[in-house]
């Protein structure tokens, strides 16, 4: 990422505006203390919003990298789904754009969720149609590749997914949808207890998974997204736009059925390789009214990519699937290069049955 404005542009002088030592009184004192304050909050958002040009990083976006995997371009069944999701990711190592390793601090994200899914028999275009939303607590919610904010479990932004469509045919499943990403957390720029990213995504997507046999127990999936990202939110006189990213997830794995006495439902068991890769489309761009009028242009897009395991179980007795997934990154550039961890409980509240003709 070019390096466009050098840290001897940001001068302010303080000395210049200081009144005579010996004629302060009280009142002037106040003054200046305020007048400081004011001044060091401004070259705090300005070390924000710089150290990540100045490092090579990039901004964030909204989307949670390797949250789907085996499958991930099928919807699921017509059934009211809760979804309880816990995730970890940890990096202690930034790649710039060269492909170097760069000091960072060590970052461990936390994010807890509370969400549900339905899927109905009702028919858009041919295929089912669901919706989903999802509730966060998170801490240390990453901003920058090297800027994480460090907050205890806090509400974070929201997640709702208003319009799912699947479709299914006889060796392949196919899903579109459209959601969108709310920034109900706490976010103020400059802040290191944010536990959102102050901004609105839409985000749309797209996947199949192409089955190998006739029992569908080989597949292969991929689900393509893309989100539009907004300005951010309590930036003051500042604005910050994080470029538009596009995110690709899926999986390759074997699925067994086996079948339970005294059930309708067989126990499902899937396992295989995971992965993900991400691309920052559009430029993250920047203007600090406190440079001048001039743009900051964040032209080094980052990426990164995921690999590694999953495996999901369906136990028929209590109609819950339990899904672990753990994914290692490579080939990062202008970002962070960790690992993450998921693990997600789905009871089945209740299947849907078409209604009968």
């Amino acid at each position: 990422m070019r390096q466009l404005l050098p840290v001897r542009l940001i001068h302010i002088p303080l000395q210049n505006n200081l009144p005579d030592v010996n004629k302060i009184n009280i009142a002037q004192i106040e003054s200046v203390k305020k007048s400081v304050k004011i001044i060091l909050h401004k070259v705090l958002v300005i070390a924000v919003l710089l150290v990540g040009s100045f490092c090579r990083g990039q901004l964030r976006g909204t989307h949670l990298v390797g949250d789907v995997g085996l499958q991930s371009g099928s919807q699921g069944p017509p059934s009211f789904t809760l979804a309880l999701p816990l995730y970890n990711y940890h990096a202690s190592t930034f790649i710039d754009a060269n492909g170097d390793k760069v000091n960072a601090p060590d970052i461990n994200t936390f994010l807890l969720g509370f969400g549900a899914i339905v899927v109905t028999n009702k028919k858009i275009l041919g295929g089912n149609y669901g919706a989903s939303v999802l509730f966060a607590l998170a801490s240390s919610k990453i901003e920058g590749d090297i800027v994480p904010t460090k907050s205890s479990l806090a509400f974070s932004d929201m997640y709702i997914q208003p319009l799912q469509l699947g479709w299914k045919i006889k060796q392949a499943d196919f899903s579109f949808g459209y959601a969108l990403y709310l920034p109900t957390g706490k976010y103020e720029l400059g802040a290191n207890n944010n536990s959102g990213l102050g901004m609105f995504s839409n985000e749309f997507s797209a996947g199949s998974t192409l089955y190998f046999d006739q029992k569908k127990e080989w597949s292969f999936s991929s689900l393509f997204s893309y989100a539009i990202n907004s300005a951010k939110k309590n930036t003051k006189d500042n604005s910050v736009t994080v470029g538009n990213v596009l995110t690709i997830e899926g999986g390759l794995g074997k699925t067994w059925y086996k079948p339970v006495k005294n059930n309708p439902l067989p126990m499902i068991i899937s396992a295989g390789l995971a992965y993900y890769m991400e691309f920052k489309i559009t430029d993250d761009k920047m203007k600090i009214p406190a440079l001048g009028s001039a743009v900051i242009d964040l032209s080094n897009k980052d990426r990164i990519f995921g690999l590694g395991v999953e495996a999901n179980i369906f136990i028929p007795s209590i109609k819950s699937s339990v899904d672990v997934r753990w994914l290692g990154e490579l080939g990062a550039r202008n970002r962070t290069q960790g690992n993450s961890f998921f693990i997600t409980l789905a009871p089945y509240i209740k299947f849907l049955e078409p209604k009968k003709k």
